[in-house]
């Protein structure tokens, strides 16, 4: 078996339900795309609302994904990059500015990076760390909107950022996850920022974007505007809820209110009267009525959830972009129809950015997060250039993610 390197890239998604794990490697005809060369996928029942719960159970989990992504890739992994997710996964703006020397007014790299560790300068609880910095745009001498100072001249810098916190022990309780499975985790990101890399073209990066990220326990939200992202949060709604409120509406198992939701759930208007669930010879039978004002309840909720999140940042029905949805929930029938008029915004369920290798599996929204971390995971290398990737934009990354993404 091969062993993991540079020419090997890996996504690790720890859900609340699943774990996942994409491999890919550069496309030996030298596209400088990413192919797809293993993905692995195992339950998951150690995390609760997309933090650890059960230490065991989660690394469990996670050896077993790896384990089925190693058998089709024919790589050994020891490392990847790690999404973090949870309602406890929250980002802030900041500022921070700096004086350059007169003797020598032109903008470094140095100023740059002494700029943006001005901004991190905040109070924070002890138990809350940094885990990404976003510069969304500097400031130079009162001209604004600059997307990269250096070589520019000036006396006075600053920048805009949005920073990424997460609290800390269940940072710590990810990694003992992560550990005891035998895998380090190469970065840390949030889950909207990987489906972000895999799902946005470049056009929807500058224009403005909302994306959702529905989950089993949680709903990531990103906001990408400019080429920037511009705004995170973590939303502790999920697709397990509706099964919940399934069970208790429906007064039913929730085995059987889990098949319900897959099969015949949806938002919108009722197509059929009744919908039967058969376990061995006993048939359940439910009013579609009753199931589809179950579901639209709760997810009516979740996207006044996403709203309050979009007035905070003054982008509410104001992004032309639109909504972008993804993970497992995504695949509600109806979904993306409510979320235009409950948003007042274009809305569709997201599609790859153009990718080789294994992608049948990949496909299904549920994946778009792995893929993404996987995208990470090769953009993120420090201080080198990847071996033949292209230098144009073909994996559609986001403007500057290669110098701005930082682990604090």
């Amino acid at each position: 078996m091969r062993d993991s390197s540079n020419n090997h890239f890996v996504g690790l998604d720890v859900g609340s339900s699943m774990v996942r794990c994409a491999v890919g490697m550069l496309d030996p005809n030298g596209s400088g795309k990413l192919s797809i060369i293993g993905h692995g996928a195992a339950q998951n029942i150690g995390m609760r609302k997309g933090t650890v719960a059960h230490v065991e159970d989660a690394a469990e989990a996670i050896a077993k994904a790896l384990t089925e992504a190693e058998r089709i890739s024919g790589v050994h992994i020891t490392r990847a990059t790690v999404n973090v997710n949870g309602a406890h996964v929250s980002g802030i703006d900041s500022k921070g500015v700096i004086a350059i020397s007169a003797a020598n007014s032109q903008i470094s790299v140095e100023d740059r990076l002494r700029v943006e560790e001005a901004a991190t300068v905040v109070n924070f609880p002890p138990n809350r760390e940094i885990v990404q910095f976003f510069a969304k745009n500097y400031s130079l001498d009162g001209q604004h909107n600059i997307k990269d100072p250096v070589g520019m001249h000036g006396v006075r810098l600053e920048v805009d950022a949005h920073i990424v916190t997460a609290a800390t022990p269940s940072l710590r309780n990810l990694d003992f996850a992560l550990e005891k499975a035998g895998i380090t985790p190469t970065h840390h990101t949030v889950s909207g920022l990987a489906a972000a890399e895999a799902l946005l073209s470049r056009q929807q990066k500058e224009a403005g974007t909302v994306l959702l990220d529905v989950g089993a326990g949680t709903t990531n939200v990103i906001v990408v505007e400019d080429g920037e992202v511009q705004y995170v949060a973590v939303i502790p709604i999920g697709g397990t809820h509706i099964t919940n409120d399934l069970a208790i509406g429906l007064k039913t198992d929730l085995d059987i209110a889990e098949r319900v939701k897959v099969e015949h759930a949806h938002v919108g208007q009722v197509r059929k009267a009744t919908a039967t669930i058969a376990v061995g010879s006993t048939h359940h039978t439910f009013a579609m009525d009753d199931v589809v004002m179950i579901a639209e309840a709760r997810i009516d909720e979740l996207f006044d959830f996403v709203d309050r999140e979009l007035h905070k940042i003054k982008r509410s029905r104001k992004l032309p972009g639109g909504v972008v949805l993804t993970g497992g929930t995504a695949k509600l029938p109806g979904l993306a129809e409510f979320a235009k008029e409950k948003l007042q915004l274009a809305a569709r369920v997201g599609k790859l950015q153009p990718i080789s290798g294994l992608v049948d599996t990949v496909e299904d929204p549920s994946y778009a997060t792995v893929v993404g971390l996987m995208l990470l995971d090769m953009l993120l290398l420090p201080d080198q250039q990847v071996p033949g990737m292209a230098q144009s934009n073909t994996m559609g990354m986001i403007e500057g993610l290669l110098r701005r993404f930082r682990k604090l």
